[in-house]
């Protein structure tokens, strides 16, 4: 199994929590992980809220390739309503050439009212922004050429320079919360990126979802989901659960915040009926609930409490890819850096050691 590391860089939950010091803590848990054995570093595109600002994933990802020249990095995601396609693929093929093909590039559509607002964007168009959008940024990192006529981009033909190098489809990510957008990442062939917030059952139509249509548009099987995971790993259970709990509550109450979760909105903004549905759940379990749903979806306590979960998830799930965060929600460094080593020493090798599905079959014939 692929296993990385997820930099949010907030502020929400933190007392007087500069941002530089929220990139000191973020950088050095990254580069702790690129020593300690994950596979990749991922990072968010967030704006202007301390819920999470990081306004150039690519810009970050160069840093800390340049840093750790041995481990993948990756945007988990690029938000490409708020970008330019032609500067996108400009900026995937620069960092395509700095890492050798190590780069992993993840979009996304977005789903903060304000952020669209900050870049004066409707919602209502995020769904064929980003649909447009990919389609051209990935053909052009295929052909080396980026050209579109759609309603939003008018992009006259132009040559990418530098030149792409390396294949982009197996390193395609999309992040897919929605009907709509789970069928947007099987058009794309990318892998679906999921956030470990609500119990894995419910999530599991959505990936069998995935895992049919990519066989049927492109011929081959799907690749494994990317799951946005969130972790406190603690030497003993003894006040384990009351430790995550204090860490996950906050960041479960800054996504509601920072989405409007509870807003009216979604029920009237084309493409995010299925957030209007969510809302509507979440005001019948309340908060707590949603809490409670977070801590069963995301792992905590001991390595082999943990293991168990992660064990647990892929019955359920089958294969799936990692991008774990281990400071969110006001955790203090220390903890963080603490329960990133545990999990390096006791997590990492055993869930790297397992075999996805396709090569136990292979080994079993």
């Amino acid at each position: 199994m692929d296993v990385g590391l997820q930099m949010i860089c907030a502020t929400y939950g933190w007392d007087d929590c500069s941002d530089q010091q929220a990139y000191d803590e973020e950088i050095k848990l990254a580069l702790m992980a690129a020593d300690h054995g994950f596979d990749a570093l991922w990072a968010v595109e967030h704006h202007h809220n301390d819920y999470s600002f990081c306004p150039d994933n690519i810009q970050l990802m160069s840093y800390l390739a340049a840093k750790r020249p041995d481990i993948d990095v990756g945007t988990a995601a690029v938000i490409l309503p708020w970008n330019d396609p032609l500067r996108v693929a400009e900026k995937v093929s620069m960092i395509d050439h700095f890492t050798n093909g190590r780069f992993r590039f993840g979009i996304g559509r977005g789903l903060a009212r304000r952020e669209f607002e900050a870049f004066r964007v409707s919602m209502d168009e995020s769904r064929e922004r980003f649909d447009e959008a990919a389609a051209m940024i990935v053909k052009a990192l295929e052909t080396g050429w980026m050209e579109g006529d759609g309603p939003h981009y008018k992009q006259p033909r132009v040559e990418i320079r530098p030149r792409p190098r390396f294949p982009i489809r197996d390193r395609l990510y999309a992040v897919a919360s929605s009907d709509d957008s789970v069928v947007s990442a099987a058009k794309l062939g990318a892998h679906m990126v999921m956030f470990a917030d609500r119990p894995w059952p419910s999530r599991l139509p959505a990936i069998q979802r995935h895992r049919e249509l990519v066989p049927e548009m492109h011929g081959h099987a799907a690749p494994p989901p990317l799951i946005a995971d969130f972790c406190v790993c603690t030497p003993t259970m003894d006040g384990a659960e009351e430790l995550a709990r204090k860490h996950m509550g906050p960041f479960v109450l800054s996504n509601f915040e920072h989405y409007e979760l509870l807003g009216e909105h979604f029920a009237n903004v084309k493409g995010y009926d299925a957030y209007a549905a969510k809302v509507a759940v979440a005001k019948e379990v309340g908060i707590e609930g949603i809490i409670d749903g977070f801590m069963q979806a995301s792992v905590w306590g001991t390595p082999d409490k943990v293991l168990r979960m992660l064990e647990e998830r892929r019955e359920v799930l089958g294969d799936f890819e990692l991008a774990t965060s281990f400071r969110f929600g006001g955790t203090p460094f220390d903890v963080a850096e603490r329960s990133l080593k545990l999990y390096a020493k006791e997590v990492l090798p055993v869930v790297q050691g397992w075999k996805s599905e396709a090569d136990a079959s292979a080994a079993a014939e």
